[in-house]
């Protein structure tokens, strides 16, 4: 399930848009279809041109000569994909950016990261896209028929606050572009954090300066609450700002006044369980900011 209504957080289309799955005997046109959902994910919604198009494999898999899963493995391995995420980016963002386009999600440690390292190092970047498309993850996921999609921005069992947070930092929205429309260009996104475990803030795509939607008004930081106590034992302290608590009386509605805007601070050890707590009651989570 996504965490709050998926077009406040910037991945309504992800959510609205049903998985693309290869049944044969499908339309010409559906196949199209298919094969643009495929150069859309796996480059990272970055504009191609007709030259840099994969007419080999194309062809072959309109033939059914190829899965949906060895057609991402040709267009994952061709000189577009390379040549945008390999040649010219660091070592940790080309494997961060190979987890959101093949699986659909961020990292889930450092661990992680550093085992497709030693992928990349041993057997180049052929063997790391091969390590994601040769996983039982993928498979499991995906299969042979289904195109990959974004799906680690939804909440789920065995899950933490820092994947949830960290995918956010990856999928900033269906407008932007991993190769040339990315805030952070060529920068790691998640640097740091992954480094150390700790989350990274979330904050909706319209940025705060509207005052008609969902971006926080800013309201000032209440004093520290019951969930904030503590906080000297138990490490660095984060604020969560809070909107869209229920309105009293009313079923399934946000309320768009600023008073329902809460603002706690939470040490790190309790966050998750306050993640839960918001969760349940109907809140929705506009950003997570260390202040200490």
């Amino acid at each position: 399930m996504t965490f709050g209504p998926a077009s406040e957080l910037g991945v309504g289309l992800f959510e609205d848009t049903a998985p693309f799955e290869y049944v044969p005997g499908r339309s010409e046109e559906e196949v199209e279809s298919i094969i643009r959902a495929v150069y859309r994910q796996v480059l990272g919604n970055a504009y191609i041109m007709e030259s840099e198009r994969a007419a080999i494999p194309e062809s072959q898999f309109k033939l059914g000569q190829l899965s949906v899963r060895e057609f991402v493995r040709e267009i994952g391995k061709s000189d577009a994909y390379i040549s945008r995420f390999f040649e010219t980016c660091p070592r940790y963002r080309f494997i961060e950016l190979n987890f959101k386009h093949f699986l659909g999600r961020a990292p889930n440690s450092f661990d992680e990261m550093k085992a497709h390292s030693a992928i990349l190092e041993a057997g180049g970047w052929a063997a790391e896209v091969d390590s994601y498309l040769d996983s039982d993850e993928y498979q499991e996921a995906f299969g042979e028929n289904f195109v990959p999609f974004y799906r680690g921005y939804k909440s789920g069992p065995n899950r933490t606050m820092v994947e949830f947070t960290h995918m956010f930092a990856l999928a900033r929205g269906a407008s932007s572009s991993d190769f040339k429309g990315s805030l952070a260009g060529k920068t790691p996104v998640l640097n740091k954090n992954i480094i150390l475990g700790t989350p990274i803030a979330i904050v909706p795509p319209s940025g705060g300066s509207s005052g008609d939607g969902w971006s926080f008004q800013e309201p000032p930081i209440s004093a520290p609450t019951r969930q904030g106590s503590g906080a000297g034992e138990n490490g660095k302290v984060y604020r969560i700002e809070v909107t869209g608590y229920g309105s009293p009386g009313a079923v399934n509605r946000v309320s768009r006044f600023r008073r329902s805007n809460k603002v706690y601070l939470v040490p790190y050890a309790q966050l998750s369980q306050e993640y839960q707590r918001i969760h349940k009651q109907g809140g929705k989570i506009a950003s997570i900011t260390a202040v200490n």
